[in-house]
């Protein structure tokens, strides 16, 4: 997959593509819809995306709690899985944001990348202050010579597919319900850093990944499938991860540390891709360290039954 940053210098080979254009977080069915339209619309163009980095909502609102599923390699390795040729990441800046819908469509879309066709939601606007609609997307395609497609919102058995409704799963502690939104398991990505190694103590080493930036699922402990990325031990796990502040050991920053079944070895700066598949506990502090072992055995227990079902 090739990816393009700047829409005023663009490579032949990189102009002409069928393009899905939204934020594309968690690439959840709904995303999924979108592109695979963008694909059939015009199957002998390159397939694209085009998305915006930072998030426009993290643009105008920096200060505001992480609310993105997943960060930016997260969501390039989620498209290229999806067969995504052109992946066209535009920064989301003030001059980007101070174009008004006409102009995005004429300097972007037309004379920028030189798009075939675009696909959208139909709750897409665009432009200055979200002043376009995807109808008049349609309209500047007709006036400028491009194809548009509005694709209607994707509705599961009983409720509309979003990002929106997944976090909110997420922070329910419903796992599965996610990922039956998402089409997939939602996966926290990152690099294992160096942690205070009580879990080696405990007798349980743990892999600790930080979740700055992304929004939190609910704090506690859950079933985990594991893919190390990179690295000599790269492969897949089965294991249990406790996601939060770890409440026997003080105040901590939130993070994620996973426990790998029947593995030993040094994965110390390898890419870990943690998929939660089901809830087990919420977070809880214990008298002593008996109380804390006993349970991370029960854990560990009820984990391996639940995985080896799937």
């Amino acid at each position: 997959m090739r990816i393009v940053r700047d829409y005023q210098f663009v490579q032949a080979a990189d102009r002409g593509a069928s393009v899905a254009i939204g934020n594309f977080d968690g690439v959840h069915l709904g995303h999924q819809t979108v592109i695979d339209i963008a694909r059939r619309a015009a199957p002998d163009a390159p397939l694209g995306v085009l998305t915006f980095e930072p998030h426009p909502r993290e643009f105008f609102a920096p200060d505001a709690p992480p609310f993105r599923l997943m960060g930016r390699e997260a969501r390039t390795s989620r498209l290229a899985k999806l067969g995504v040729e052109r992946l066209y990441e535009l920064a989301f800046n003030a001059s980007l944001a101070a174009l008004s819908p006409d102009a995005f469509s004429r300097n972007v879309i037309r004379d920028g990348f030189g798009l075939k066709h675009v696909v959208v939601g139909d709750d897409f606007c665009f432009g200055q202050g979200r002043a376009g609609t995807a109808a008049d997307l349609v309209r500047h395609g007709k006036e400028m010579g491009f194809g548009v497609t509005i694709a209607p919102l994707l509705e599961s058995a009983d409720r509309t597919v979003s990002s929106t409704a997944i976090r909110t799963a997420l922070g329910e502690g419903r796992p599965r319900d996610a990922a039956a939104m998402l089409g997939h398991w939602h996966r926290i990505e990152g690099e294992v850093i160096t942690g205070e190694q009580r879990g080696r103590e405990l007798g349980f080493p743990t892999a600790n990944m930080s979740i700055a930036g992304i929004h939190p699922p609910a704090f506690g402990v859950y079933a985990v499938l594991v893919d190390v990325v990179d690295g000599p031990h790269a492969g897949s796990y089965h294991g249990v991860a406790s996601l939060g502040v770890r409440p026997m050991f003080g105040k901590n920053q939130p993070n994620l540390e996973t426990y790998l079944f029947d593995f030993t070895g040094d994965i110390y700066g390898a890419t870990l891709s943690v998929g939660l598949v089901d809830y087990l506990r919420p977070e809880q502090k214990f008298d002593g360290l008996e109380g804390l072992i006993a349970q991370m055995k029960s854990d560990c227990t009820r984990a391996h039954d639940i995985l080896a079902a799937i």
